[in-house]
């Protein structure tokens, strides 16, 4: 079957020291009263971009699959 998920070498992975700078970075640009509103606008775009990638992977499986099935269908039809 198909593999439909990145290399994790392609997805960056990183500690807690890591997570701690890049919110120091945020607070320093944003600022604390700006804070809540930028975790939501963040929280709000990472669900679109889980749901728009699980949309492209669900449509490519079924593609796969459909394919699969007429390449059967394919194969039983020339044995007979």
């Amino acid at each position: 079957m198909y593999d439909l998920h990145l290399p994790l070498a392609l997805i960056p992975s990183f500690g807690w020291q890591e997570g701690l700078v890049i919110l120091a970075v945020v607070l320093l640009i944003f600022g604390p009263s700006k804070l809540p509103e930028v975790a939501e606008a963040m929280g709000k775009s990472i669900r679109k971009f889980k749901a728009a990638t699980k949309e492209v992977e669900d449509s490519i499986k079924n593609e796969t699959q459909r394919i699969d099935e007429e390449s059967k269908g394919d194969s039983h039809d020339h044995t007979e």
